[in-house]
């Protein structure tokens, strides 16, 4: 069994592309790579265990993650009540208007120089306004939009993954179920609930189409065979892959640009395209405002 630790929140449609389903849609579950991903910021932190195809997935859950912070600028100018409004002031409207190291020069968040010289204007404001707490690490984490990091939340964080892999890999005990978030910010709690699939998660709950071929079709000829097929209905379809862990443009011809580009590949076979058995292609066309999964069978 394939396990995949990711400790970022980014959506793995890799492992979803792994998915291998029967004819009837019925899902293969010795094809699913189980996912361990946690994450934290600053006192908060969680952890969850994703079965592809079976659980929520990241997609499922982008309703959970926390939009980015904008201050109202008439309260960056008029009533700031927080070092950041003090520093968020500096960066939006001082450094504009007086443009300290040029007339072309934007901020550079990894410049000493850049840093500091909004650290001391951030400085000056806050102490007219009776403001504490600006310092050189907080201006510097809101020009890079620096993500504070503590560690005690990232070693409880890391033991709930690690925990999770052990469960994952002995079957000593049923993993999560699989959601679990944690704040130490005031006190300790702790809660795991159960993140719900979504029925039109355009990741996880979009079902492959098997077309049965030989590989040694062009690419046209395949084309041709799928606009026949009753099951898709399509009229123009548009198609990428992946070979070599790269995405690869087989056919887009709705784009002169790309129809151009790709039309060689018109005339070549899938295995010339080095298409295999078990192939994973995206499919797009007017007729779907999704992408269609098509993954090729020996006839």
């Amino acid at each position: 069994m394939w396990i995949r630790f990711c400790c970022s929140s980014s959506l793995d449609q890799w492992n979803v592309g792994l998915l291998e389903y029967s004819e009837d849609g019925t899902l293969n579950q010795g094809s699913i790579t189980p996912i361990i991903d946690g994450g934290t910021e600053g006192f908060k932190g969680n952890a969850r265990v994703i079965m592809p195809g079976l659980t929520a997935c990241i997609e499922c859950n982008l309703d959970l993650f926390p939009k980015q912070i904008n201050f109202p600028l008439c309260t960056l100018a008029e009533t700031p009540r927080l070092p950041q409004h003090c520093i968020e002031y500096i960066k939006l409207i001082v450094w504009t208007n007086e443009k300290p190291f040029g007339a072309d020069v934007s901020i550079d968040g990894d410049d000493p120089q850049h840093i500091q010289w909004i650290f001391e204007q951030a400085s000056a404001r806050a102490q007219l306004y009776g403001i504490l707490g600006v310092t050189y690490r907080l201006t510097q984490g809101v020009i890079k939009h620096i993500i504070p990091a503590v560690a005690s939340t990232n070693a409880v964080i890391a033991a709930m993954c690690a925990a999770e892999v052990i469960k994952v890999i002995t079957f000593c005990y049923k993993p999560m179920n699989n959601y679990t978030i944690f704040n130490d910010s005031q006190g300790i709690y702790t809660y795991t609930f159960e993140a719900e699939k979504k029925d039109d998660c355009p990741s996880c709950s979009q079902k492959p189409v098997i077309i049965k071929c030989e590989l040694n079709l062009t690419l046209q000829e395949f084309i041709d065979s799928i606009k026949e097929d009753e099951r898709l209905q399509l009229k123009s379809p548009g198609l990428t892959t992946m070979v070599d862990n790269k995405n690869k443009t087989l056919y887009i011809p709705n784009i002169p640009s790309l129809e151009k580009a790709t039309k060689i590949n018109l005339t070549k076979s899938l295995q010339e395209l080095k298409l295999t058995y078990g192939q994973v292609i995206n499919v797009t066309d007017s007729i779907s405002p999704k992408p269609i999964m098509l993954v090729l069978q020996q006839s």
